[in-house]
């Protein structure tokens, strides 16, 4: 999908994805979420936001490997 934003926009998406630890595009899926469930208009069969990133850890304190 193509979408088209003003260039200082995106930075600023893109400013705010990084502080918030996400990619742009995560933070914008973030962003259309929010807003459609509070417009009251999110499907209610939606699934949660995918986790992405690093894997959690284990209980042991240490990562799983690679």
């Amino acid at each position: 999908m193509l979408l088209r934003l003003d260039p200082q926009v995106y930075e600023a998406l893109a400013r705010w994805a990084g502080d918030e630890l996400r990619s742009a595009n995560a933070q914008i899926e973030f962003l259309l979420r929010r807003s459609l469930a509070e417009a009251g208009r999110l499907p209610g069969d939606t699934g949660p936001l995918p986790r992405r990133g690093r894997p959690p850890r284990d209980g042991s304190g240490t990562a799983p490997p690679p």
